[in-house]
């Protein structure tokens, strides 16, 4: 077993069954960080860092602080040290954890600590004011959570490596100075090649003038200086950290070793990259000096906001389905019943004129409800390969209308690309949201460009978060207009967030734009900055297949002869009155049922009088529409079905198309969409099978 992968753990507690619980979690999960070995095999240029042996744990127990203390010492004597400690607050009657590790720190400062807790008795600041700052110090509440420990556990045993290697190779560098320090000139060329071919930026300064002695080649590439620039100025000077004399080598001067201090560092262009320094005082010639050592973590930082992004929308998204799931429901029973009553041409012109302002309204309300169910990717889409380019071209003339005199549009579209998988109505709603919104960007006119281009991803160039490796379309609208800054960058894409003024905007056209690209397996880049204009970049998979354009037949509403019979299957009883009380009206004989299990149970009884069966998919209980309409027609395979709801997740699972107007009434609906629909499922015999997801009976 390769000793730099097995890391021992010491768990300080005086419960025996937390023992067992972080052995239980730790050792029944061994794994290794590939991407940080591979970070550590480039940082340390070492080959080996990257095999395949697997990270391995090892754990040891103590009750009490003096008990893990005796530990520690014991394990610095044989060599193999602990590389992290859990540690409990209270450990009656003896120390308690913040005296234990207080002890600990002393035997050896490079142990990586969590203070597990279930209490307040220690605020951060308490602990801090009592151990001093450390980067070494993670607080963890209990009940903990396994993947918390199991994470705390790989990262805080990875940064003990790194650190421990780091400080190693630190040692080695200053010995070495020390040691050629009388015969400078012999081994200044062994120095500097070490010093300049070093992966890590790295420079070296006098500490009382603060002025640069040499840099190596890769601090030069990361600050854009050359080594004219750098040599005899100081880090004021050169703008690089502009409080780096009162936080740093202030620190220096004590006799303190600063390791990992997060600052941001200017380059020559102005811009700022975030890195972590470590400085390491140094004697040449008689003359102190300091070792500067940068880790850039810029990228790092840009990856890890992204996902905090990703999973910010991802949240929005439940939260914006939940809420239009149940809206719809409110909205069929409201425009239903106002549509019910205009129908009947028998109300007083004032009260049909009120009616009609209603189901106004509502159909405005399930409007914006779409447009949520569109950002939260709960939408039905009708798939069939496209052509973009000339989905692009054709929307040309009405794009230049609706922007106006002001604002020029042109297109910079790709030869022979690929057909994209696609719903072309959602493709054209992304089209016209982001180039209305580029419009909204120029108040005094400007140029939107729209252009597409045939990418390939592999595994090194698939960065952003939602990328990954294989062949997309980009499409790509850019404008001239004001940009943005990062904070408003962060929120365009949540639903209702808008800097618009009142009443110009609802701030749902870069959420519903966000949605449409994220149901279609793709994802948006963004590049803005104040008045430097933005571009949207949306990458979309790519695809060799054909779709048929299905097209539903329409038929009216007409009165039923009477003979037929609607099995109605749903939960919400006011939606569930609504529809029984349209459909006798238009004479069909109506079975009701309040559920998927009890639609089942009835079937038995039910099955030989039921024509059509109008099931909710989203029900209480073990079976949802679904499951209603596969157990129906397994006994009847002639049955019609009609699936109805305000979204189902279970829906887009069976990855089937569904034909709106023939086997799906989208929630809210109409009177009239209701008898539509049921009068289209008796008269069209070309469906004979009303879900693709349903199976036909065996021969």
């Amino acid at each position: 077993m390769n000793d730099e992968l097995h890391y021992r753990i010491l768990v300080v507690d005086d419960n025996p069954a937390i023992h067992e619980d972080f052995r239980k979690i730790i050792l029944g999960h061994q794994s290794r960080n590939s991407a940080l070995d591979a970070a550590e095999a480039i940082l340390f240029d070492d080959q080996a860092a990257g095999s395949a042996s697997p990270v391995q744990f090892s754990i040891e127990s103590a009750f009490q602080g003096r008990e893990a203390l005796e530990k520690v010492q014991q394990s610095l004597v044989e060599g193999r040290p602990f590389a992290m400690a859990f540690v409990d607050v209270r450990m009656p009657p003896g120390w308690d954890g913040i005296e234990t590790i207080s002890h600990l720190w002393k035997a050896d400062p490079t142990l990586q600590v969590v203070v597990c807790t279930a209490y307040s008795d220690y605020s951060w600041e308490k602990m801090t004011e009592k151990l001093g700052v450390s980067d070494n110090l993670v607080l963890l509440k209990k009940p903990f959570d396994n993947v918390e420990v199991l994470q705390l556990s790989h990262a805080l045993t990875k940064k003990w490596l790194v650190t421990r290697q780091a400080q190693l190779r630190l040692d080695e560098l200053e010995h070495m100075v020390e040691e050629r320090t009388a015969e400078l000139r012999s081994s200044e060329e062994r120095f500097s090649q070490a010093f300049h071919n070093s992966p890590i930026p790295q420079a070296i300064q006098t500490l009382k003038a603060q002025r640069f002695l040499d840099a190596n080649d890769a601090f030069l590439r990361m600050t854009g200086f050359s080594r004219d620039d750098v040599i005899g100025r100081t880090p004021f000077n050169l703008g690089l950290c502009l409080d780096y004399e009162n936080r740093f080598l202030g620190q220096v001067r004590d006799g303190k070793i600063v390791r990992d201090a997060e600052a941001q560092i200017s380059t020559r262009g102005g811009e700022l990259r975030h890195a972590l320094l470590s400085l390491e005082p140094l004697n040449l010639a008689g003359e102190p000096h300091v070792l500067l050592m940068v880790q850039d973590i810029s990228e790092r930082l840009q990856l890890e906001a992204q996902l905090r992004q990703a999973q910010k929308m991802d949240a929005i998204g439940q939260l914006a389905a939940g809420i239009a799931h149940d809206f719809n429901n409110l909205l069929t029973i409201i425009q239903g019943h106002a549509s019910l009553h205009i129908d009947t041409q028998t109300a007083p012109p004032e009260i049909t004129a009120s009616l009609q302002q209603i189901n106004s309204a509502a159909g405005r309300a399930a409007d914006l409800t779409r447009k949520l169910l569109t950002f939260s990717r709960r939408g039905i889409m009708r798939l069939r390969a496209i052509d973009l380019n000339q989905a692009i071209l054709g929307l040309g003339t009405m794009l230049r209308r609706l922007l106006g005199e002001k604002t020029t549009l042109l297109t910079e579209l790709a030869k022979d690309i690929p057909h994209l998988y696609a719903d072309l109505t959602s493709i054209e709603q992304v089209l016209m949201n982001l180039t209305l919104n580029s419009r909204d960007a120029m108040t005094s006119g400007g140029v939107i460009t729209i252009s597409t281009a045939h990418v390939r991803f592999d595994a090194e160039s698939a960065t952003h978060p939602d990328s990954r490796p294989g062949e997309f379309l980009r499409l790509s609208v850019t404008d001239t207009g004001c940009g943005m800054d990062s904070a408003t960058r962060s929120r365009i894409f949540e639903p209702f967030f808008t800097t618009k003024d009142v009443n110009k905007g609802t701030g749902m056209g870069l959420a519903t734009v966000y949605g449409i690209v994220k149901q279609h397996q793709g994802w948006i880049e963004v590049v803005t900055a104040p008045g430097q204009g933005t571009t949207f970049y949306i990458f979309l998979p790519v695809t060799e297949g054909q779709a048929d354009d299905i097209t539903p037949e329409v038929g009216e509403s007409e009165t039923d002869d009477g003979t037929h019979t609607i099995f109605v299957v749903e939960d919400d009883a006011s939606v569930r009155a609504l529809v029984v009380e349209v459909l006798k009206s238009y004479n069909y004989r109506v079975i009701e049922a309040e559920s998927g299990d009890a639609a089942i149970a009835m079937w038995p009884e039910v099955k030989n009088r039921v024509d059509v069966l109008l099931t909710d998919m989203v029900m209480p209980g073990e079976a949802s529409g679904l499951d209603v309409a596969r157990h129906c027609f397994a006994s009847k395979p002639e049955l019609k079905v009609i699936y109805t709801s305000g979204y189902s997740s279970e829906l887009f699972a069976t990855n089937k198309s569904l034909i709106e107007g023939v086997n799906y009434l989208p929630k809210p609906y109409l009177s009239r969409s209701l008898t539509n629909i049921i009068h289209n499922a008796l008269e069209i015999s070309s469906v004979r099978e009303p879900h693709p997801a349903v199976p036909a009976p065996a021969p």
